[in-house]
């Protein structure tokens, strides 16, 4: 009974402390230093722990800027450098807001509803999103890569032609840009979006997000012959073309799990964001590879996953595309 009802504590009480952070600065201060140093702090120039907060002398009241100091390096920091929202003019309850509903929402929050939450620019709030989602997007290279039994496919991402543009082909073909996703089931994604959907680029990916030992599910795309020589797994195929999509077997082939995770990206760009420029596309991509690896967890967990993952990124003003 204890291993059920710990986490549910957990949650309402990290969902009390982000309604204060919402609302009030210094809340969204030590909400945000809480949940980054796990409750305690260090120096982020050097590491130590030998660090104290600064007050002012007359008051006694924490410094306006908010700000530590390490009493080894004698570094000035505050909970802000080294993240996302490093040097950022935004208040950090904002910050908070925003990292809550980019968590918790399934399918997205857009930028138009934080900047009509937060009273803040359209601007500022979809750089603030784009921080965000540049945060929450995991490595390139995954730390472990996907086992067991690995669904892949893929999919084109784009919107409907503009008049005397020409027509759009449905699926393979198409001006869309192409995403390509590796999910192992019951386990977590991996999604590319790529630059062409030939063999070559569809097999390096796999080569380098999926185990050697892994079995291999795909559909019936030429693109995908000769996985299984790359895999010491079988490289099972549903015929979709055939009218195939789920046959017998321990475990059942198809590919039913990797294609309800393109749903569920599909649904939030079609009604959440209705458009999404194809340079900023794999940034969205990563933040639906957030929620979907970290669904096993309550939204508290999940809002204070989002805040670790974004220390130690920084995404400037100007960037280069990678």
């Amino acid at each position: 009974m204890k291993n059920t009802k710990t986490p549910q504590l957990e949650n309402s009480q990290v969902i009390r402390e982000i309604r204060r952070a919402c609302s009030d600065e210094l809340a969204a201060v030590e909400f945000l230093e809480l949940h980054r140093w796990n409750g305690s702090p260090c120096c982020v120039h050097c590491g130590s722990k030998n660090v104290y907060k600064m007050v002012d002398d007359k008051t006694g009241e924490r410094n306006k800027r908010f700000l530590w100091r390490c009493r080894d390096c004698k570094e000035q920091y505050t909970v802000r450098i080294g993240t996302v929202y490093e040097e950022s003019r935004i208040p950090l309850k904002h910050w908070c807001y925003a990292l809550w509903r980019a968590s918790t929402s399934k399918k997205g929050v857009s930028a138009l509803e934080i900047k009509r939450q937060c009273q803040i620019s359209y601007k500022s709030a979809l750089f603030l999103m784009h921080r965000i989602r540049y945060g929450l997007t995991p490595d390139r290279k995954p730390r472990k890569k996907l086992e067991c039994i690995v669904e892949a496919d893929e999919t084109y991402v784009g919107g409907k032609p503009r008049p005397g543009t020409g027509f759009h082909k449905a699926g393979r073909g198409t001006k869309k840009t192409p995403v390509f996703a590796m999910v192992e089931r019951g386990g977590n994604i991996q999604r590319r979006v790529v630059a062409n959907v030939s063999g070559r680029t569809l097999k390096a990916a796999l080569r380098e997000c999926v185990d050697k030992e892994a079995k291999i599910i795909t559909d019936d795309f030429a693109a995908y012959s000769g996985v299984g020589k790359m895999f010491r797994g079988r490289h099972d195929v549903v015929c979709h073309s055939r009218g195939e999509y789920v046959l017998r077997g321990n475990p059942h082939i198809h590919t039913n799990t990797v294609e309800s995770s393109f749903a569920i990206l599909k649904r939030g760009i079609t009604g959440i964001f209705h458009a999404v420029s194809k340079r900023h596309l794999h940034r969205y991509v990563g933040e639906f590879d957030f929620r979907w690896n970290t669904r096993r967890l309550n939204d508290g967990e999940r809002t204070v996953a989002a805040i670790r993952s974004a220390e130690g990124k920084r995404l400037m003003y100007r960037y280069v595309e990678p």
